[in-house]
């Protein structure tokens, strides 16, 4: 008797007979390229998310931090218009022209033709491109952002402004068309319904979009609805030494904080809460200033909401930082502005449109927590950012990220998302390769990447990180010395301990001071 056939034969037969009939097994369909959102707020602070130590209330941020990832090393590049060119080119600041501000001084005041953008590099791939929201990197037409790469743009080209009606010498767009918001505006609203008609348009045409939603939230003149500001008329009146130590305590808690680095003592140039006879003032400023990151919050959820309306959720890479930290600026050049009106009655009633303040270095102190400085500053309160990163189809445990990243990371994180490789030119310019690196791996949990060194310098203002050591200083000061590693709140100066490390960096910082474009 013979013996029985082998199954396989049989098998490969089977499997043949289907492909002649013509049912070949079908190939699994590839994974569409993930969408991405950038969003950033401006002028916040460290610690003012739920998420990050903050009282505010944000759920839906610290639903997407908790639920993604959290780093606890990222880094800005101080101020508004240098981290806006730093995000959307990959190069640092005064490579892409914008070194300073948008006003042409030294450096050209918006950015160059040598600087790709995300939106330039992602349109030329099939992306979809939108942005909603602050530009401030070129007020000229030739630099709007539809010359930069968006296929449509909506919002605010110039820097800060009332959050009710547009300042004089503003400029608002919808696309390349100037335009005026209409009655009911406030911009945080205004700018998120945009971010919603784009999303919609966006998956509608069934290609991956890219969305850049850059709110003026919460930089000043604080502007927030009474209602929104009642629920914390109160909630401040414990004055900000109290705050800061609350927020400390949460940060270590949340373990984005060592317990080893101290709070930083309170600026010399704050008064004392104890001794502030202008309580009552001081406690709304701050709740009008909450009210603005909540009223925030609230946009963003119904971003995500929409995303996830649209089926898009889970195969959208969602960012959330801040341009740099909390802002101490005072804005009196604002008030001539504002007819004639003095600061004690632009400040009479804050929140509403008639008022045009700030919080102050008092407040921003406290939306800095732990560290020291504010905005412009590169000490860690100038340039510490929160950043959240959501992307359900690939993380799907919130962990928290202790590298060190920086705000030129997310352009080339972007390309390697959408598999687009950088070219050496651009719709016949030469272009300078980014300094940033892509953050992918991180992203995806399968590597650390290696140590690196950053720079950072604004109006004299100057610092360079490697690995553990930071050098920094302010304009014309002689050079501090912080071993991060041991210190991240700056609290024990090692420069005159250590004067050869001193000199060692500081003659580093020079070497890549020249190689960014830094001009002396």
């Amino acid at each position: 008797m013979s013996s029985p056939m082998p199954a396989r034969p049989v098998l490969f037969a089977a499997a043949a007979a289907l492909l002649l009939a013509g049912f070949a097994p079908r190939p699994a369909r590839p994974v569409k390229r993930p969408n991405i959102v950038i969003i950033m707020a401006d002028d916040m602070g460290f610690s003012d998310l739920g998420c990050y130590g903050g009282e505010i209330r944000t759920p839906h941020l610290d639903r997407l931090g908790r639920q993604g990832l959290r780093f606890t090393q990222f880094y800005n590049a101080a101020r508004c218009c240098p981290s806006r060119a730093a995000l959307l080119t990959g190069q640092y600041p005064h490579r892409a022209g914008i070194g300073e501000m948008v006003e042409k001084g030294r450096y050209a005041g918006y950015l160059l033709p040598t600087a790709l953008t995300a939106a330039e590099a992602l349109g030329q791939a099939g992306y979809q491109t939108y942005m909603a929201g602050k530009w401030h990197v070129g007020e000229d037409s030739l630099h709007w952002p539809l010359q930069r790469g968006f296929h449509h743009y909506y919002g605010l080209v110039s820097g800060a402004s009332s959050y009710y009606e547009l300042d004089s010498g503003r400029t608002f767009l919808h696309d390349n068309r100037r335009t005026r918001p209409g009655p009911g505006f406030y911009a945080t609203q205004d700018y998120t319904d945009h971010a919603l008609d784009f999303i919609r348009q966006g998956s509608a045409s069934g290609r991956p979009f890219f969305l850049y939603l850059a709110y003026t939230a919460p930089h000043w003149p604080l502007h927030a609805p009474d209602s929104a500001v009642e629920p914390y008329l109160g909630r401040y009146a414990l004055g900000w030494d109290a705050l800061r130590r609350q927020r400390y305590r949460r940060l270590v808690q949340e373990g984005i904080l060592s317990p080893q680095w101290p709070l930083s003592p309170r600026d010399t140039a704050v008064p004392d809460w104890a001794t502030e006879p202008r309580k009552a003032h001081w406690d709304r400023r701050m709740a009008v200033y909450a009210a603005m990151v909540t009223l925030m919050d609230a946009g963003i959820g119904r971003v995500v909401e929409q995303l996830e309306r649209l089926g898009e959720l889970e195969n959208t890479v969602i960012f959330f930082l801040a341009d740099n930290g909390g802002c101490a600026e005072i804005p009196h050049i604002y008030y001539k502005k504002r007819k004639t009106m003095s600061e004690e009655a632009l400040s009479g009633h804050v929140g509403n449109p008639s008022s045009y303040v700030g919080y102050e270095n008092r407040w921003a102190s406290a939306s800095n927590t732990p560290f020291r400085l504010y905005k412009s500053f590169v000490h860690e309160g100038g340039i510490a950012s929160p950043l959240l990163v959501s992307w359900p189809r690939q993380i799907r445990k919130g962990r928290l990220v202790q590298e060190v990243a920086h705000i030129t990371d997310l352009m080339p994180t972007c390309l390697e998302l959408a598999g687009v490789p950088y070219p050496q030119a651009y719709a016949g310019r030469p272009l300078l390769p980014p300094d940033g690196r892509s953050l992918l791996p991180l992203l995806e949990g399968r590597a650390s990447l290696p140590p690196r060194e950053l720079l950072w310098e604004h109006y004299g203002n100057r610092a360079l990180r490697q690995g553990r050591w930071k050098l920094v200083a302010e304009r014309n000061q002689p050079w501090e010395l912080y071993d991060l590693q041991a210190d991240r709140t700056e609290t024990r100066n090692l420069a005159a301990a250590q004067p050869g490390r001193v000199a060692t960096l500081a003659k580093r910082y020079h070497q890549l001071a020249a190689r960014a474009g830094v001009l002396p």
